[in-house]
């Protein structure tokens, strides 16, 4: 069986200058090593946040682009791997991004990517209108990846409300790890944020690791913050003591726990396939 391994989970309030919010990641990324950590996972948007809608297509790169080669040299100085969730990768022209989900591992090589597949094209209530879809393609592809931290589900912030893509994760890809690097509204956040994700580690009987964006980012835009680890019987194991406050949550992946979850309640087993309900 599998040692625990140790790892982290950021909370930052990402701003419209891309070399700030290197410095803030570069930071939070010596904290992590310092605790130990061997997988820092960012937030949504942790490179850029526009102070207005479009303003992400200005500054939107490929992957091979000057942005993610700073964080690839990042996580090889640094010897930790890098969930950097949410990074604006150039879509296939210029009025359109990917929403991208890149896994970078200790040698500063990217081992996965996914592409958001669910677009936050929401009337907030109370709030405010947003049109993902206007400007960002949507995915296609679901993504597990193995690496030292177990079996690792990819997915970004709106995805999270969609718990089938997270089934598919956990009972046709193997998934143990769920990453779920967000930027929910304050509005949204503050009803339905921790519930939905101790839901999907419920559902699962998975690690759900959520790196959140936190706090005001402009005059236009607000996060909820509140960055979370819970375990595969839905408890909370890693929690800021301040929901806005940048910094960095860390726990153990215990696999021993995650096999004892699943063969104790074995709902792999109970599942009815697809055709069973009438």
């Amino acid at each position: 069986m599998a040692n625990p391994a140790r790892i982290a989970a950021a909370q930052m309030t990402s701003i419209n200058d891309v070399s700030a919010n290197f410095a803030t990641c570069s930071r939070l990324v010596k904290e992590a090593v310092t605790a130990g950590a061997k997988l820092l996972c960012f937030p949504e948007n942790f490179s850029y946040v526009g102070a207005k809608t479009g303003d992400s297509l200005k500054i939107a790169e490929p992957l091979d682009g000057p942005i993610m080669n700073k964080y690839c040299s990042l996580a090889r100085e640094s010897n930790i791997w890098l969930s950097l969730g949410g990074f604006q990768e150039k879509g296939s022209d210029d009025a359109h991004l990917s929403n991208t989900h890149v896994l970078i591992d200790d040698a500063g090589n990217i081992r996965s990517t996914y592409r958001k597949m669910h677009m936050f094209d929401v009337d907030v209530p109370g709030g405010a209108v947003y049109k993902e879809s206007s400007f960002t393609e949507a995915g296609k592809e679901l993504v597990a990846v193995d690496s030292p931290f177990g079996c690792l589900g990819l997915t970004v912030c709106y995805d999270l409300r969609f718990p089938e893509l997270y089934q598919q994760l956990r009972f046709k890809h193997d998934a143990q790890v769920l990453l779920v690097p967000a930027a929910f509204t304050k509005v949204t956040g503050e009803a339905h944020w921790e519930v939905l994700l101790r839901a999907r580690a419920i559902e699962t009987q998975c690690y759900v690791i959520a790196a959140s964006q936190a706090g005001k980012h402009s005059d236009e835009r607000e996060s909820y913050g509140a960055s979370l680890i819970i375990d595969p019987w839905g408890t909370v194991i890693g929690r800021l003591p301040d929901r806005l406050s940048t910094g960095i949550i860390v726990a153990e992946i215990d696999f021993s726990l995650i096999d004892s979850v699943r063969s104790k309640m074995p709902i792999s087993e109970h599942r009815k396939p697809i055709g069973f309900w009438r």
